[in-house]
């Protein structure tokens, strides 16, 4: 499984890099998509509000990746450790990330927030062929 970032689904809906289209395309009609529940959010806060209805539609064939409290216990976690190497990351590619390491998922993402907590053995970072 490949949990695909919102910095992903956008380059892809503008249609900026047709090799991110693609790929995304590929790996959505794989079934090979998993949906953090943070970036449906991301992603229906970015629509116009006459698309957020047929967009939720779109995204309810993915699974969706809810935190739990485990969840939440590896972020507080890795956001200590980080914090004392002086690496900070943001909240929401946190949970992207915890999400992922729960499900054995890659990310894929246009961040680089994510080849650092690769890095750090946190998770491992989805790169197209």
């Amino acid at each position: 499984m490949i949990c695909v970032d919102t910095s992903v689904w956008v380059a892809a809906q503008r249609g900026r890099v047709p090799e991110v289209s693609a790929e995304l395309k590929r790996i959505l009609d794989a079934d090979l998509v998993l949906l953090p529940i943070v970036v449906r959010m991301e992603l229906l806060a970015g629509v116009a509000p006459s698309q957020q209805d047929r967009l939720a539609r779109d995204m309810l064939s993915l699974p969706l990746a809810l935190p739990m409290l485990q969840t939440w216990q590896r972020i507080e976690r890795w956001l200590c450790e980080s914090a004392a190497q002086g690496v900070r990351f943001g909240l929401v590619d946190s949970i992207i990330a915890a999400l992922a390491a729960e499900r054995g998922a890659q990310v894929w993402s246009l961040d680089h927030a994510f080849a650092a907590m690769a890095g750090l053995g946190w998770i491992e970072v989805y790169t197209p062929a």
